[in-house]
């Protein structure tokens, strides 16, 4: 078992809505593995992007510790979650995202103007992540000149361009026919199997989720997990 890239521990996440007080995550612990594809399922409103947005460092647990990378995630202030989750995670969500007044390469380019690289270095970064989806031959097209599949390439394209440490994607394939998204999920396994991309993936779709190593359930903020054959 390849050491841990991610612990969850004791993790409990509670919203306040009114006066009602709604737990969605109950002292839950995790760990995944480097090079881990890990697919997240469970109903509507059992805390599957929640458990992603804590692993991105997008939202903090109310209770309980996040651990990705040696980085405890948890006791970070949000400047320092911001500087943190601009080399360390990519995210891929069901809609893509892109900026519609720039071609493919400047919408890949865009993570990479956080950093100190120069101007040709980005552009160069953005060529390799394009090339390594596909799609290399339409960089200079804009968004609206591409496809709903093409699109989402371009989206985790834009993920893996600062070769993040985590690739988490939150039903990436939604918004997509099957044959594509089969694509998108093959993309998927290709980017942790070939490039070791740890990747965790929220979809409601059971067999998207079979393209995962492993499959989670949520349930009443409790998880319950199961390998792929």
């Amino acid at each position: 078992m390849s050491e841990a890239l991610a612990n969850l521990t004791g993790v409990s996440r509670v919203y306040q809505k009114g006066k009602d007080r709604v737990e969605v995550l109950h002292e839950l612990d995790l760990t995944i593995p480097n090079g881990d594809f890990l697919a997240i399922m469970g109903p509507s409103g059992s805390g599957k992007t929640t458990l992603l947005n804590l692993l991105g460092g997008l939202d903090k647990p109310s209770g309980g510790a996040v651990t990705v990378g040696g980085a405890e995630l948890s006791s970070m202030s949000n400047s320092q979650l911001s500087t943190w989750r601009s080399t360390h995670v990519g995210f891929v969500f069901q809609f893509y995202n892109l900026l519609p007044v720039l071609t493919a390469l400047r919408n890949v380019e865009l993570p990479l103007l956080l950093t100190n690289f120069s101007a040709k270095e980005r552009a160069n970064r953005a060529r390799i992540a394009l090339d390594i989806v596909g799609l290399a031959e339409r960089a200079k097209h804009l968004p609206s000149e591409l496809s709903g599949g093409e699109e989402q390439r371009v989206a985790i394209a834009r993920a893996i361009v600062s070769d993040p440490t985590l690739l988490l994607c939150d039903e990436p394939t939604g918004d997509l026919d099957r044959e594509t998204a089969e694509e998108i999920l093959k993309l998927l396994q290709i980017l942790n199997r070939e490039h070791g991309k740890t990747i965790v993936m929220v979809t409601h779709d059971p067999q998207a989720a079979e393209y995962a190593t492993r499959i989670l359930h949520v349930d009443k903020g409790k998880l319950e997990s199961r390998s792929v054959a």
